[in-house]
């Protein structure tokens, strides 16, 4: 990886943080053309031969089920041409969301993205979330059961 000045890293932080307020939280499918690649490639859901058409689709059936998204970054970090958020999301599910009817549930969840960018724009993605925190939240799944005389994760063999 090649060395990248602290202005460069700082830059590539200040897009990622774009993304997160303006994409990920306000839905704007407009700052996704400022921030992201024509040739963007994400690595989360299944290839698509137009990453940032996919991507646009993607935001708006989040925003559609979803309404009082907030995203805390809790770690930024740069190195090379990449950036590492790790961030806390919350939401409340009003609409059709990952193939659930609306429950008006909320959840808060820990999530991980990756970001490379080249040239001022966000050319691939990786994202991590805690998908089981989100449909247990949501009333998919039910808790773990809790141990008698404590929670599930105190029990002892």
């Amino acid at each position: 990886m090649a060395t990248v000045s602290e202005p460069t890293l700082e830059a590539n932080k200040a897009i990622v943080r774009r993304f997160v307020q303006e994409v990920l939280v306000g839905g704007s499918v407009a700052a996704v053309d400022e921030l992201v690649a024509d040739d963007f490639v994400p690595h989360t859901w299944p290839s698509d031969p137009n990453g940032k058409a996919a991507l646009k689709a993607a935001i708006e059936r989040v925003a559609a089920g979803l309404s009082d998204v907030t995203m805390t970054i809790d770690d930024l970090v740069a190195e090379g041409d990449e950036v590492v958020a790790r961030l806390t999301a919350s939401a409340t599910q009003v609409g059709p969301f990952m193939g659930l009817q609306p429950s008006g549930k909320s959840y808060a969840i820990g999530e991980i993205h990756i970001f490379r960018i080249e040239r001022g724009r966000i050319v691939e993605h990786w994202h991590q979330a805690d998908m089981l925190g989100i449909m247990r939240q949501l009333g998919a799944l039910p808790a773990p059961a809790k141990a008698p005389g404590g929670d599930a994760a105190s029990s002892k063999t």
